[in-house]
C-alpha cells in the first residue's frame, strides 16, 4: 500500500486552507459563529444591566415626558403625545445599546490586552466586521422587543408598517454597530469613548426629534435637523407606528443605507490594517 504525503508544509499549518478559501470567496463560517455568539452572550450574561436597565430608562422617560406635556390629552397630530414618543425612544435605546455594545468590547478588549486572541484566528477583516456589527444589532434589537413589549402594555400602541418598523430598526442598530466599532478602534482609554457618547452620541440622539416634531422647527434649525441621520432613524421608525413622518420615508431609508455601507468600508479599512489594534 502506497501512502502519498503532501510537500507543502504551509498547507498543513491550522487556518491556511480557511485562508485560502477565502480569498476565492469562501467564509470561516465556524470562526465567523464563534465569535459572533462569543459576543452575544457577552450581554446576556448581564441581563439586568445590557438589557433590563435600559429598559427602565426607557419607561422612566416615557412616563415622565407624558406626564409633563398633559398626559394622554396632549395630541401630536392625529395621535396622542404618548403614541408618538414611544417609536422615539424605543429607537433611541437600539442606538445606545447597539453603539455601546461593540465600542466597549473592542476597547475592553485592548485595555484588557487580549485584543490579539481576536486578531490572531483565521477571520478576515470582513468576517470580524460583520460578527461584531451583527452582535451589536442583537443587543439594539433585544433591547427594542423587550422595551416595545412593556410599551404595549403600558400605552396604545400598534404597527401601521412592519416593513418600516424591521427596515428602519435593523439598518439603525448597523449603522450604531458600526460607529461603535470605530468609537473602539480610535479610542485608547475609557475617557475617550465617554466623550464620543457624551458629545456625539446622545446629543444627536436627543436633537432628532425623539420627544418632539421637527415639524415645529423653523428656519435653520429645521434645516440643520435634516442634516442629522438620526432624524431619519426615529422619523422612519415613527412612521412604521403612526403612519406619518416629517419627512420622506424614500430619503431616509436611501440615506441609511447609503450610510451603513460607507461605514461598513470604513471599518473594514481599519481592521485590515490593523490600526490602533495591533501593537
Amino acid at each position: 500500500m502506497t501512502i502519498y504525503t503532501t510537500t507543502n508544509s504551509s498547507l498543513q499549518k491550522p487556518g491556511v486552507l480557511t485562508r485560502i478559501g477565502s480569498r476565492i470567496g469562501l467564509v470561516n463560517w465556524l470562526g465567523f459563529i464563534t465569535l459572533l455568539w462569543k459576543e452575544v452572550r457577552r450581554f446576556l450574561k448581564v441581563p439586568l444591566q445590557t438589557v433590563l436597565a435600559p429598559m427602565m430608562t426607557t419607561i422612566l422617560f416615557l412616563a415622565i415626558f407624558t406626564l409633563a406635556f398633559g398626559g394622554s390629552e396632549r395630541y401630536v397630530g392625529e395621535v396622542s403625545y404618548a403614541s408618538f414618543l414611544a417609536p422615539g425612544l424605543i429607537m433611541m435605546a437600539v442606538i445606545q445599546n447597539s453603539f455601546a455594545n461593540t465600542s466597549s468590547s473592542i476597547l475592553i478588549s485592548k485595555v484588557q490586552g487580549n485584543i490579539v486572541d481576536i486578531l490572531m484566528p483565521p477571520l478576515s477583516a470582513a468576517e470580524l466586521t460583520l460578527a461584531y456589527v451583527l452582535s451589536g444589532l442583537a443587543r439594539g434589537l433585544t433591547v427594542a422587543m423587550v422595551v416595545g413589549i412593556v410599551m404595549w402594555l403600558l400605552i396604545d400602541i400598534s404597527i401601521h408598517s412592519w416593513v418600516a418598523v424591521i427596515y428602519y430598526v435593523i439598518s439603525a442598530g448597523l449603522m450604531l454597530s458600526l460607529l461603535g466599532m470605530i468609537a473602539g478602534i480610535l479610542s485608547e482609554k475609557f475617557d475617550h469613548m465617554a466623550a464620543m457618547t457624551n458629545f456625539v452620541i446622545m446629543p444627536l440622539s436627543f436633537l432628532s426629534g425623539t420627544f418632539y416634531s421637527i415639524d415645529r422647527l423653523t428656519g435653520v434649525w429645521y434645516q440643520i435637523s435634516h442634516l442629522n441621520p438620526f432624524f431619519y432613524m426615529i422619523d422612519g421608525f415613527r412612521y412604521g407606528f403612526i403612519g406619518t413622518s416629517d419627512s420622506s420615508i424614500w430619503v431616509g431609508a436611501v440615506s441609511i443605507a447609503a450610510l451603513d455601507i460607507l461605514l461598513y468600508i470604513a471599518v473594514w479599512a481599519l481592521i485590515k490594517s490593523g490600526y490602533r489594534l495591533k501593537a
